[in-house]
C-alpha cells in the first residue's frame, strides 16, 4: 500500500484531531480559537535551537522507531487510539 493509499484510507491522520496556534500569556496558554470545553490537547513549543539528551536506551528506541516509518511499518492513528484506550 502506498503512502497516498494509507492516507486516502485515514490511515494516517485522525480527521478529528485540530490544529490551533496560540501563546502563552501570564503562564497560561491562550489559542487563537476555542476548543470544546475538557478537550484534551498536546502542546508543542518552539525553542529556536534548542536541543534535547537521550540516554543510550531511549536514543536507540528513537532510531529504530524512525527506521520503522522509513520502512512503511507504521501503525495507523485509529488503531493506536484503539489500543490505548483499551489499556484504560
Amino acid at each position: 500500500m502506498t503512502e497516498t493509499d494509507r492516507r486516502a484510507k485515514g490511515g494516517c491522520y485522525n480527521r478529528d484531531m485540530r490544529i490551533a496556534s496560540g501563546k502563552v500569556v501570564d503562564g497560561r496558554v491562550e489559542l487563537d480559537t476555542d476548543l470544546p470545553e475538557g478537550a484534551s490537547v498536546t502542546v508543542l513549543a518552539l525553542e529556536g535551537d534548542e536541543t534535547f539528551e537521550a540516554d543510550e536506551e531511549s536514543e536507540k528506541m528513537l532510531l529504530e522507531a524512525i527506521a520503522q516509518c522509513e520502512r512503511g511499518q507504521i501503525t495507523p492513528f485509529a488503531d493506536l487510539l484503539s489500543e490505548l484506550r483499551n489499556r484504560e
